[in-house]
């Protein structure tokens, strides 16, 4: 059976912060899944050996168009959340049918940084919120 194509598309991001559902967005950028290395030389001129490391996992960012209706006033609550607000972003694949296609991964984390759109009065790039959250060292 081939495999089943992806595309940046096709994905579904949902965040809550303490509890509070604050639905789908577009974006999403780094999350990623690392380690730290540990490498030991044995004596006698012997090949390296791989200890393994810590796992660690990188800031995630998400974003969306900012809807004045639904995002502008759960800006100041966001805000006063920065630092300790508790987040829970989940990414789970779909088909090319916008159905689900597996189970997601779920980050959970600190939102450190709440960052409302720029503002240019002769612009008119889409406005974008976006959330970014210190990650806890495992997904689920």
């Amino acid at each position: 059976m081939p495999p089943a194509p992806t595309r940046e598309d096709t994905w579904l991001i949902t965040c809550s912060v303490d509890g509070r559902d604050l639905g789908v967005f577009d974006t999403a950028s780094g999350g990623e899944i690392d380690s730290e290395e540990a490498k030991y030389r044995p004596g006698g001129m012997a090949a390296e050996i791989s200890l393994g490391g810590s796992r660690t996992i990188g800031n995630l960012t998400i974003g969306r168009y900012l809807d004045t209706l639904r995002d502008w006033p759960a800006i100041k609550w966001l805000a006063n959340r920065t630092g300790s607000g508790r987040g829970s972003i989940g990414i789970t694949p779909l088909t090319l049918n916008g159905e689900r296609a597996g189970e997601p991964l779920v980050y959970g984390g600190t939102l450190k940084t709440v960052t409302t759109p720029d503002i240019d009065s002769t612009g008119t790039d889409a406005a974008i919120l976006e959330l970014e959250f210190t990650c806890d060292g495992a997904v689920a």
